[in-house]
């Protein structure tokens, strides 16, 4: 971060320069990553006193720090423009007048200095104050010129155990505020405020409740500014220990978020109103660059965990061989498969993981995601460590779940569902046709990749992420719907999403942010519906899938979960095998149960949201809200699908779309 006199500092504002500095050896920070007409302050989260002032002060640092309004910074990190104060108030008070910014001896009475402050000493303060207000000055007359009107958010934190009352959340003062002019965005702030939501603590915002917003910095910006609103507003300190200090992270993060988003849209709303555009966005109004602290951090999770790639460890190498030993012993043995060996130090690994610096990310919901990925890839390699142990089936439990009531009756109902005519074909195109038919459908698509049978994977069909190729089982069969299927899927989607996460500034999409398998899984088999490939056959094998995953969870028997598939669900031996394979490869695999889940969390987001932006990369559900202010943000670059990604119904399709619009 620079060190620029205020003087430096003004000159760079009336340039419209970008920077970030420490003013006035260091006594406030202004940050103007973008010049947008937002400014937020938090003059009062500083906590430092000069050295000749620390010799006279009485005060113990949990009594200054009471007083102070620590973590407001955190608060605003996200925005483009930040004013912050790193003085503590005691030493001047920016939000009150100059000349009374100092305390002469006692403050909330308690005695503060041993002696009154000597002219002097208030005078070197007191020019601290004044340097603050001829920055701000300087900042608003420029967005005012820029953009007419302008909207600071003045943010507070307030203690609330000494209130004998029941206190809001958030408090907004409007005692200074002209309410004729500006108090549909006042109610309107108020509204968004009420909408966050706090872990095991219930939310309530009011306005002039507890403090009415009479504080010096509005006051200063209405006496020189006619078309800026300042909104001054107290956070309660929920998201710490007032008396002791102690802070509670998980709330203070989920806080960021909520402040993040109530700020914006006010501000967006406001824009709407007094701006001079009429069709601005909350993202309009956030910053559209990735900032250095963002790329390191990302660059350093990429080169870290690269090559923790779940299906390359936990697909059996000796498949092959081991199918013909149990299926020439009629299943009378269980099979013993080998993996391949894990070459990463788990120890060295998480702890390398959590000290990534993702503090350093000022925005809290890009750096929310990361901590999402982070704790994520901490349990991947959990289970990475335990493939072929008894641990790894609690490890998988643990990172995929399992299925619940609603999937295990949802598989049910598909599998009793009659046969519908005509609904599917004989699989008679062999590994090599559709390897051709597959590389001819990349080409049409322009998928530069390379299709290619194996020997070694599982499933039909597989997208190698590492070498950006598909793999076609050497022994697979396919129906002429399941090749169109297939490419839809496989090519459509998998391959799609590797390619467009390589094509992305952040690699953390090509490693897959949480649920990625859900959620990319659910996507492709949408991606079959909406060809109108997908056929009950398909269905049932998902379903199959979700019964193999609780049969394996409830007899931990392969040879058991195989005759059992056979003899009450009708499957033959090589679909037995295969689908046994499936859930007990590593010491017991739940993730097949995802696929037909993930499909009906995508159908019925598909009813409410586009579902393009899940084409980013190897993205999941929880953060695409995330995900798309990004790119709304021209953070990411915005996916563009291979074909409508929306089912559209017909007389043909009619009994499939009532069977998925049955799934629950």
């Amino acid at each position: 971060m620079l060190t620029l006199t205020e003087k430096e500092c003004i000159a760079l504002i009336n340039k419209g320069e970008c920077f970030q500095a420490e003013v006035n050896n260091g006594s406030y920070i202004v940050k103007v990553d973008e010049y947008s007409p937002v400014v937020c302050t938090a003059i009062h989260n500083g906590h430092r006193l000069r050295d000749d002032l620390n010799k006279s002060f009485l005060l113990t640092k949990p009594e200054r720090f009471y007083e102070e309004d620590p973590y407001t910074d955190e608060l605003l990190s996200s925005f483009p423009i930040v004013l912050i104060g790193n003085d503590s108030r005691f030493e001047y008070d920016l939000n009150r007048p100059k000349a009374l910014s100092t305390y002469f001896k006692t403050a909330w009475n308690k005695q503060v200095w041993q002696k009154p402050l000597t002219p002097k000493q208030r005078g070197e303060s007191h020019a601290k104050h004044q340097s603050f207000y001829n920055v701000l000055a300087a900042l608003i007359a420029k967005l005012e010129q820029q953009f007419k009107n302008s909207i600071v958010f003045d943010l507070h934190s307030y203690n609330h155990q000494r209130i004998e009352a029941d206190t809001p959340t958030f408090n907004i003062g409007t005692s200074q505020i002209d309410i004729e002019r500006w108090g549909a965005t006042c109610h309107h702030f108020e509204k968004q405020l009420n909408r966050i939501e706090l872990p095991n603590l219930v939310v309530r915002a009011a306005t002039d409740e507890v403090f009415q917003g009479r504080g010096y910095l509005i006051a200063h910006v209405n006496a020189h500014f006619d078309n800026t609103l300042v909104l001054p507003v107290e956070v309660k300190k929920v998201f710490m220990d007032e008396t002791t200090g102690e802070l509670y992270p998980l709330v203070l993060e989920e806080l960021k978020a909520g402040v993040k988003l109530a700020i914006s849209e006010t501000a967006a709303y406001f824009m709407r109103r007094f701006g001079q555009r009429k069709s601005v966005r909350n993202v309009d109004l956030l910053s559209s660059t990735l900032s250095p602290e963002i790329l390191s951090l990302d660059k350093s999770l990429f080169k870290l965990a690269n090559n923790v790639a779940t299906l390359k460890y936990i697909n059996p190498i000796n498949i092959a061989s081991e199918r013909k030993k149990f299926l020439a012993k009629k299943g009378a043995v269980t099979p013993e498969f080998n993996y391949k060996q894990l070459n990463i130090n788990p120890y060295q690994f998480r702890e390398q993981l959590y000290k990534l610096p993702v503090e350093n990310v000022m925005d809290a919901d890009i750096q929310q995601l990361y901590r999402h990925v982070i704790d994520n890839l901490a349990t991947k390699i959990d289970l990475l460590c335990s493939i072929g142990t008894d641990d790894f089936v609690y490890n998988s439990l643990k990172y995929y779940g399992q299925p619940d009531k609603d999937d295990i009756a949802n598989a049910e109902f598909l599998l009793r569902a009659p046969v519908i005519e005509g609904d599917d074909d004989a699989a008679i195109y062999d590994a090599d046709h559709a390897v051709k038919s597959f590389q001819t459908q990349a080409d049409e698509w322009g998928l530069k990749c390379k299709v290619e049978k194996s020997s070694r994977i599982v499933a039909k069909a597989m997208v190698d992420n590492e070498k950006g190729s598909l793999l076609i089982n050497k022994d697979a069969m396919f129906s002429a719907k399941e090749l169109i299927a297939f490419a839809y899927h496989e090519l459509g989607v998998h391959m799609l999403t590797t390619m467009n996460a390589r094509r992305q500034p952040l690699r953390v999409l090509s490693l897959g942010l949480v649920g990625n398998t859900h959620t990319q899984e659910g996507v492709a088999i949408y991606s079959e519906y909406c060809s109108g490939n997908l056929t009950l056959n398909r269905l049932k094998v998902l379903a199959m899938r979700v019964i193999a995953v609780n049969l394996m969870l409830a007899q931990r028997d392969f040879s058991m979960t195989f005759q059992t598939l056979m003899r009450q669900y009708g499957q033959t031996t090589e679909q037995a095998f295969t689908l046994t394979t499936r859930v007990y490869r590593g010491g017991g695999f739940t993730k097949d149960f995802l696929y037909l889940k993930g499909f009906r969390d995508i159908v019925n987001l598909s009813k409410s949201s586009p579902l393009d932006n899940l084409l980013v990369g190897k993205a999941g559900i929880l953060d695409l809200p995330i995900i798309s202010e990004m790119v709304e943000r021209n953070m990411l670059e915005k996916p563009v699908p291979l074909f409508a990604l929306e089912h559209c119904q017909t007389p043909e399709s009619a009994v499939i779309d009532y069977l998925v619009s049955a799934i629950r």
